[in-house]
């Protein structure tokens, strides 16, 4: 049997009305009514513009996950994630991206950095587009680099997993952050040879 390749393709749909309907402190929520072809009866959606972010999976030489502790209002949990932010300083790529946020979120740096994920957390309801790298040779920065955190990154717990335990509390659902998911399974597939993780800098 053949084999069949998938791929998610763009598609170019007739915009009738477009409209921001809510601004927001982080992001705002847009309105757009179109049609998929000349046939079809108008369809109006509501979703969350966004800049896109990057997330990462910085693993030590004792195989052991940089993971973060941080508060999300949205669940009302301290949730357990993988370092990430948002694509919000104009110009900058994923890639520098990750590093800074690598810096400034756990005060750390890498030598090696690959990409394990790109993924749509949310495709109904949000333009978010994520992309996960995996980061190794880590080195912490020198103190007088540390980052000066605000806000809830304030309050940040750093803590270095074992990449078992951080596997296992993925697959026994004690963990929920959807990048940490994506790019803990992801990395164990790359790690132990099952899979090839892509350039760094390759296109999204």
């Amino acid at each position: 049997m053949r084999q069949q390749h998938i791929h998610d393709t763009d598609r170019v749909v007739a915009v009738q009305h477009q409209a921001t309907v809510f601004q927001g402190a982080i992001w705002d929520i847009q309105r757009d009514t179109f049609t998929m072809t000349d046939t079809d009866q108008p369809l109006t959606r509501e979703y969350i513009t966004h800049p896109g972010a990057v997330a990462i999976v910085a693993v030590d030489d004792q195989q052991r996950i940089a993971m973060i502790n941080q508060y999300r209002h949205p669940v009302g949990q301290d949730c357990w994630e993988i370092p990430a932010g948002l694509l919000d300083v104009e110009g900058e790529s994923h890639l520098v991206t990750a590093q800074r946020e690598l810096a400034e979120e756990a005060d750390l740096q890498a030598a090696d950095w690959s990409v394990l994920v790109d993924h749509y957390p949310s495709a109904g309801s949000s333009a978010e587009a994520i992309r996960i790298f995996l980061a190794q040779g880590i080195e912490e920065l020198p103190t007088d680099q540390h980052h000066q955190r605000e806000a809830e990154e304030a309050h940040l717990i750093l803590r270095w997993i074992p990449f078992d335990q951080a596997l296992h509390a993925v697959l026994t659902g004690a963990i929920r952050n959807v990048n940490a998911i994506s790019g803990i399974l992801a990395a164990h597939l790359v790690l132990n040879g099952q899979h090839q993780a892509r350039p760094a800098e390759a296109p999204f």
